[in-house]
């Protein structure tokens, strides 16, 4: 799986996060396993 640029990936055991500043061939390791793309926050509604 390839690392895209400009998105933050988190530790799902130490809850630490990283930003891809390049993107390339890999994966992202922390405590022994791959990190996950997190998921965009929720904006709060305007109503």
């Amino acid at each position: 799986m390839a690392n895209q640029l400009g998105k933050r990936y988190v530790c799902e055991t130490c809850n630490s996060g990283v930003l891809c500043t390049k993107s390339g061939d890999g994966e992202i390791l922390c405590c022994e396993k791959i990190m996950e793309i997190q998921e965009p926050r929720k904006l709060p509604s305007s109503d």
